[in-house]
């Protein structure tokens, strides 16, 4: 609907206002968003790749494994730069990614925007038991991944 708003109640309800919604459940989780100057097939190229991109644009991410799929849900091993393993289960699917373990929640959603992408990240610890995500530092952690996916992206399309 021309005129619209993305934050309007009448707008329409796309993945980024669906991972809003979802991170607006979880106590103390951040949501960061960007534009990036990319088609969405080349922007979730980058983001929904989990055992090869995934790792390159999210700074505490040392490498995923999938498990495995079936349709959209998928399960996979993810390990930190820290070292610390999480065991993921969730939904991967074009514009849309929620995974989360007993101690880690990832989203991600993408949403074209002619001739770019809107994009927007959350994610951090959980604290088992309870809706909540530890919010220390994870502002800045998604900021960053933000700014290095923008540039996976850019790096991709040069020839």
């Amino acid at each position: 609907m021309p005129g619209l708003g993305a934050d309007d109640p009448a707008a329409p309800f796309d993945d980024i206002r669906r991972l809003r919604v979802m991170a607006g459940a979880v106590r103390g989780a951040r949501l960061v968003e960007r534009v990036v100057p990319a088609p969405l097939d080349e922007v979730w190229a980058v983001m929904g790749d989990l055992e090869g991109e995934f790792g390159r644009f999210q700074p505490d991410m040392r490498r995923v494994r999938l498990l495995r799929a079936d349709g959209d849900r998928v399960e996979a091993l993810a390990r930190s730069r820290y070292g610390l393993r999480a065991h993921l289960r969730g939904v991967l699917r074009p514009g849309w990614c929620w995974l989360q373990s007993r101690f880690l929640i990832v989203g991600m959603a993408a949403a074209a925007d002619g001739d770019t992408t809107r994009v927007a990240l959350t994610g951090g610890l959980r604290l088992p038991g309870r809706a909540a995500v530890v919010p220390f530092g994870t502002r800045g952690e998604l900021d960053r991944a933000l700014h290095r996916l923008e540039h996976r992206v850019h790096d991709r399309r040069q020839p």
